[in-house]
């Protein structure tokens, strides 16, 4: 698996968010598996996205996609404010726990 992961500052998260949700469909077509969007605890003005894909080689062209098609413009990416900081992370382990074992 990997991860387009993705943060940067914006100026209004509804604004972001209604953004965001209008690329749904580009985002399914491109093959995303899952997102997930995060917020600092102590900064309401800046986001994190995490886009999950089967191969390396469709987050690279979604990042180029969204370099290009939307980052590019004021109008497909309202609230975006600088420039997203992008990394392309290859899964090594994946772990989902139920907290720490005990033994008796």
């Amino acid at each position: 698996m990997a991860t387009l992961h993705i943060e940067h500052p914006i100026t209004d998260f509804t604004v972001w968010k209604e953004a965001f949700d209008r690329f749904a469909a580009a985002r399914a077509d491109a093959g995303v598996r899952r997102h997930r969007v995060q917020r600092p605890v102590d900064d309401p003005a800046y986001v994190v996205v995490d886009l999950d894909f089967d191969e390396v080689a469709d987050a690279e062209r979604f990042l180029g996609f969204l370099r290009s098609r939307v980052w590019a413009s004021a109008e497909s990416a309202p609230a975006l404010a600088g420039t997203p900081r992008t990394r392309i992370l290859e899964t090594a382990e994946d772990h989902q726990g139920s907290g720490p074992s005990t033994s008796t």
